[in-house]
């Protein structure tokens, strides 16, 4: 026999997944500002960076995966997993190097690298069932009002996040008897966690696919990890050491290349593919993902490259520098959360999407014209202008294609909407660190054309804010000369991040506007 869900069921399983994804959200900003502690303690400088590429490849890889599971098994069941995943995978990064170097696992780096993997297998998880749990509760024309909170709770945990992983790595030492305090950054995840596993456990009802399941299509899963995470890891691998054209980089694009096309070829052949090719014929779908590539890099270009000018170009501190990321971030949840509210009281998301876009734009084009002599408080303007811009972007577009696709298909278009924000995001941000690169080849030798000093996306979220990826040697004055090519290479890296916006723009003008239903069809998937 199956019920509706009551408004308390909805609400209480809503903070739930809430609460696991603000864990998931956490942890991708709380553990850059632990890593010179870790580093020193586990002695693997040489490494630190593969830190957070390894949680990005687990993470990236596994998003259509969830789509998928989500599409074919209780809701419930796919949460618990994704958060019981994510908790184990946190356990053991506290205990990385605890026991010495161990057989198989190496020594505490290379552990904290496979731990951090295995904390990625489950964060995927926690942000693509957030969106997709969410679609179940509320219909789409509620449903811009709670997606709202997803940006929000996105855009606190990447302010509360370094101050916290600083905090604990500096203070924690000693709360609990011989514990480092930079353990602690990954402890803390443990309370929270369990916190959140009792709600789902007690109070979030199974939410089973409407659909009969059928075999899971397992080859193709090993064919899209193989695949992805060789394209990850090829446009993360430091350039320094490995150029765009070094066999590792190339070996690594081409498996990529390689692996992708079959995963396509035996999808449009599967009868229950990992991904239904089919969705592509959905305007809706294929437009609004398209401009999600584009903009993906959007974020990651704000907190890859600000600090850098701060601390390179007006000679901020590093604390100064992650302090100016905070209106980015508040931004992003007055803008998610006001765009929520507006499309549930007025429909026509359309509009707020591209009024977002072109909010976000002006505040890119400020940036990209500050002479190097802009005051610190004009640059704090300019990023809250651009967080305004970017928060509509959060909500909307994955409401849209909810709202365009059958119920049958939620978890797979949820999941596919995450997954185009994320690797065009990966791809963007290898793209404009090659920009900054050349830049400043005629001021630093090393910074050629092969991107050398390129910050990649998971170089910047496992070095501090303001302090990496270090490109002027410790302890030595920035030159003029420095300091102006610095100013004049950022620039022309938010001139081209002006422009994947700007096209964004151009391909969220042909999203079709559906009007927003009222109700989930049949209601929400049946509980028991």
């Amino acid at each position: 026999m199956t019920e509706q869900l009551t408004q308390r069921q909805k609400m209480l399983t809503f903070g739930a997944v809430l609460l696991a994804m603000f864990l998931g959200a956490l942890d991708q900003t709380i553990v850059s500002t632990a890593l010179p502690r870790i580093v020193e303690d586990l002695h693997g400088l040489d490494r630190f960076t593969w830190v957070a590429t390894s949680y990005l490849v687990a993470s990236t890889a596994l998003v259509p995966i969830y789509g998928k599971l989500a599409d074919t098994y209780s809701r419930r069941t796919i949460e618990i997993v994704a958060v019981s995943v994510f908790l184990l995978g946190s356990a053991l990064c506290g205990l990385a190097g605890e026991f010495g170097t161990l057989p198989l696992l190496g020594d505490g780096m290379t552990q904290l690298i496979i731990f951090r993997a295995i904390q990625g297998l489950g964060g995927a998880g926690l942000f693509a069932m957030a969106f997709i749990v969410i679609a179940d509760l509320f219909p789409p024309a509620e449903r811009g009002r709670y997606q709202g909170f997803v940006g929000a709770v996105f855009g606190t945990s990447s302010v509360l996040g370094p101050f916290l992983g600083g905090f604990l790595t500096d203070n924690g030492t000693g709360w609990i008897p011989g514990v480092a305090g930079w353990r602690l950054v990954f402890y803390v995840n443990l309370p929270l966690g369990a916190l959140a596993l009792w709600f789902i456990l007690t109070q979030m009802p199974p939410l089973r696919p409407r659909a009969q399941p059928k075999p899971l299509d397992y080859f193709s899963m090993l064919l899209l990890i193989i695949g992805l995470g060789s394209l990850v890891i090829g446009l993360q691998l430091n350039k320094n050491e490995y150029g765009w054209t070094a066999p590792l980089t190339l070996g690594l694009l081409a498996t990529a290349a390689l692996m992708l096309l079959l995963f396509v070829r035996r999808s449009l052949r599967h009868p229950n593919p990992i991904l239904a090719f089919s969705l592509f014929k959905n305007p809706v779908f294929r437009t609004a993902n398209a401009a999600l590539f584009l903009l993906g890099g959007a974020f990651l270009g704000l907190i890859i490259f600000e600090p850098l000018f701060m601390v390179n170009v007006l000679g901020e501190t590093a604390t100064s520098a992650g302090v100016s990321l905070i209106p980015l971030s508040m931004g992003v949840v007055t803008g998610s959360l006001l765009a929520g509210q507006m499309v549930s009281r007025y429909g026509h998301y359309k509009r707020w999407m591209l009024a977002g876009l072109v909010v976000l734009m002006g505040g890119l084009a400020l940036l990209a014209t500050m002479p190097p002599t802009v005051e610190y408080r004009q640059v704090l303007v300019y990023l809250l202008i651009c967080g305004v811009g970017l928060g509509p972007s959060m909500p909307l577009y994955t409401l849209a294609i909810q709202n365009a696709v059958e119920p049958q298909f939620i978890g797979q278009a949820t999941s596919a909407s995450q997954f185009f924000r994320q690797i065009g995001g990966a791809i963007a941000a290898s793209v404009l660190g090659v920009i900054l690169s050349l830049g400043l080849s005629s001021v630093l030798p090393a910074a050629g054309p092969a991107g050398g000093v390129a910050p990649s996306a998971a170089a910047a979220q496992a070095a501090p804010v303001g302090e990496g990826p270090v490109v002027v040697p410790a302890g030595t004055p920035a030159s003029p000369e420095l300091k102006a090519a610095f100013s004049k290479a950022i620039s022309q890296v938010y001139l081209v991040t002006l422009l994947l916006v700007a096209a964004g723009f151009v391909m969220t003008l042909f999203v079709p506007e559906l009007p927003l239903r009222k109700t989930n069809e049949a209601g929400p998937p049946p509980v028991e």
